[in-house]
C-alpha cells in the first residue's frame, strides 16, 4: 500500500483479478482513471475506488433506471 494515496499497477491488477498488462492496456484506453508522467502512470486510490464503486461510470453522468409513467 502506498502511503501517498497512489496504486500500483500490481495493486490494481489483484484487486481487479487480472494482468498487469490488461491494467496497462485500461490505463491507456482511458478506462482507469489516470495520469500519465512520462513513462510513469499515477492513480490515486480515490479516483479508483470512486471508478471501482460506480463500475466505471462516470459520477453524476450515470443513466436513468426509473421507469418513466405515461
Amino acid at each position: 500500500m502506498n502511503p501517498r494515496g497512489r496504486m500500483t499497477v500490481e495493486e490494481i491488477a489483484r484487486r481487479l483479478d487480472i494482468g498487469r498488462q490488461a491494467v496497462y492496456t485500461m490505463l491507456e484506453q482511458g478506462i482507469i482513471p489516470a495520469v500519465r508522467l512520462g513513462r510513469r502512470w499515477i492513480v490515486t486510490r480515490h479516483a479508483f475506488e470512486n471508478w471501482e464503486r460506480t463500475c466505471g461510470m462516470p459520477t453524476g453522468l450515470q443513466p436513468n433506471t426509473e421507469p418513466k409513467v405515461t
